[in-house]
C-alpha cells in the first residue's frame, strides 16, 4: 500500500462511490462493483477486507432502520453454513497463489453478469435447505472475494421477501456475516495499521454514495438498472482475466 499515490487513491474512492451509490439504489451489488475495479491497482488483501468493513458499516445503518420487518427465520439457516464457507475462505487466502485467486474473481462476476441478464425471479417459494449451498458459497465467496452478495440475494428471492424486508433483512444478514469476516481478518493480520486509515478515508465516500443512491432509486427503472450494472460487472470481469 505504501507504493500507491494519490491518483489510485482518487481511483479507489470514485470506485467506492459509485459502488454505494449502487448499494443505495438496489440495497446490495457494492462488492461485485468495487472489487473488479479495485483490484485493477489495489492488493487482493487489501480490496476485500476494505469492502467487507464498508459493507458492515452501510448494512448497520440500512438493517437498523427497517428493524421491524426483519425476517430473522430466514437468517438462521444461512448463518452456520456461511461460517463453513468463511473458514474455507481463510484457509484459500493464506494457501492458494494470489493470481489465480484474481482469475477466479473475474470468472464469478462475469459469470454471475451473465446469470443476472439472463435470470428470472422465482415464481414459488423454495425450501429453507437451500440455504446450505447459499450460506457455503456466500461465505466462502464473501471472505475470499468480498462478493458473497448474489448468493443470499437468490436465496432470499427463493423465500419470496417483499421489498422492504427483503432490504432489511440481507442488510442484518451481512451485518452478522460482515462481523464474522472482519474477526477472521482481524485474527489472520489482514488489518493492519495502513488498512485502518485507508477504511477511515473511504468511510465519508462510502456513506456519501449510499446518501445519493438513495436519493435517486426513483428516477431509474429496475430492469435498465440491473443491465446496466450487469455490462459493467463483464467489462470489469474481463479487465481482470487480461491484468
Amino acid at each position: 500500500m505504501e507504493a500507491l499515490g494519490l491518483a489510485q487513491y482518487i481511483y479507489a474512492f470514485a470506485v467506492i462511490s459509485v459502488a454505494y451509490i449502487v448499494r443505495g439504489i438496489a440495497g446490495f451489488g457494492s462488492g461485485l462493483i468495487a472489487i473488479p475495479l479495485l483490484l485493477l491497482f489495489f492488493p487482493l488483501l487489501v480490496a476485500v477486507p476494505l469492502i467487507v468493513a464498508l459493507d458492515y458499516c452501510a448494512s448497520a445503518s440500512q438493517g437498523i432502520k427497517d428493524k421491524q420487518v426483519i425476517q430473522w427465520r430466514e437468517i438462521w439457516p444461512l448463518l452456520p453454513f456461511a461460517i463453513i464457507g468463511m473458514i474455507a475462505a481463510i484457509f484459500l487466502l493464506q494457501s492458494i497463489d494470489a493470481q489465480l485467486l484474481l482469475k477466479a474473481v473475474a470468472v464469478f462476476i462475469i459469470a454471475y453478469a451473465f446469470y443476472s441478464l439472463m435470470g428470472k425471479n422465482p415464481t414459488k417459494v423454495h425450501s429453507r435447505w437451500w440455504a446450505i449451498p447459499a450460506g457455503t458459497l456466500g461465505g466462502l465467496i464473501g471472505t475470499a472475494f468480498g462478493t458473497g452478495g448474489p448468493f443470499y440475494v437468490v436465496y432470499l428471492q427463493m423465500r419470496k421477501l417483499e421489498k422492504t424486508p427483503f432490504r432489511a433483512t440481507f442488510a442484518t444478514l451481512f451485518l452478522l456475516d460482515g462481523a464474522n469476516r472482519l474477526a477472521a481478518y482481524f485474527y489472520t493480520g489482514i488489518l493492519t495499521l495502513e488498512f485502518l486509515k485507508l477504511l477511515a478515508m473511504a468511510l465519508p465516500v462510502m456513506m456519501v454514495g449510499i446518501f445519493l443512491g438513495g436519493k435517486i432509486h426513483t428516477t431509474v427503472s429496475q430492469e435498465t438498472f440491473k443491465r446496466g450494472i450487469s455490462l459493467l460487472l463483464i467489462c470489469s470481469g474481463i479487465a481482470l482475466l487480461i491484468r
